[in-house]
């Protein structure tokens, strides 16, 4: 049996970066249903990676704080 290769995420500024064209192809159309499909799932994918990114920059800044006020 092969083995499952993972896939590495990418960094924040890449994940974006192609979400935006991900975004720009969905909207120029001229897709086919099954490209369209799988431009949106690719898409859902890179928002979740950024979102995790922002809650990590985030929860980094709150402990920050934290360790400066306490």
């Amino acid at each position: 049996m092969p083995e499952k290769q993972t896939e590495q995420k990418p960094s924040y500024e890449d994940a974006r970066e192609e979400l935006v064209d991900v975004v720009r192809r969905l909207e120029a159309g001229g897709t086919t249903l099954e490209e369209s499909l799988a431009l949106w799932e690719r898409g859902e994918k890179l928002a979740t990676w950024c979102q995790e990114w922002l809650d990590g920059a985030r929860q980094r800044l709150d402990d920050a704080i934290e360790k400066d006020e306490g």
